[in-house]
């Protein structure tokens, strides 16, 4: 049986998964992270896109997490996710429309829109994209 490590994935609203996994990866603000049995405490924040678990029997899971932390505890890692789901829960033709949506309000740059509000709804949009491309990847 392979070494495991306790994870929960946590929304503001609600707990999205947890169980046993043997690996957790995820991007951080410090960058890519795998984090697996026996990993150094760690406190990061994570940027918008996919999460994936890695089981004990080889199977993974993808989720998708947008802003918030990853805490990781002897024993414990936690991702407290300002948004968070399943990437099989992600719309694909309204994560699409909210990427063309952002690139617009990029291009039109009216007075009422901030260039940093825009630009976070783009990468977040971008995000659910990658997430869904790497839900099809993992399916093949």
């Amino acid at each position: 049986m392979a070494m495991t490590i306790h994870c929960d994935i946590v929304s503001a609203e609600e707990e999205i998964f947890s169980g046993r996994v043997t690996m957790v990866s995820a991007t951080g603000t410090i960058g890519e992270l795998g984090i697996m049995p026996g990993h150094a405490p760690l406190l990061t924040g994570i940027r918008p896109g996919p999460v994936r678990l890695k089981m004990d029997n080889g199977d993974e899971e993808v989720f998708f997490a947008s802003g918030g932390y990853l805490e990781v505890q002897p024993g414990v890692v936690t991702v407290l996710a300002d948004t968070a789901l399943r990437a099989e829960d992600i719309d694909e033709a309204a994560a699409a429309e909210a990427q063309a949506a952002a690139e617009r309000l990029l291009t039109e740059q009216t007075a009422g829109i901030e260039f940093s509000a825009a630009a976070a709804a783009l990468a977040e949009a971008m995000a659910r994209q990658r997430t869904l491309a790497e839900l099809k990847k993992r399916r093949r």
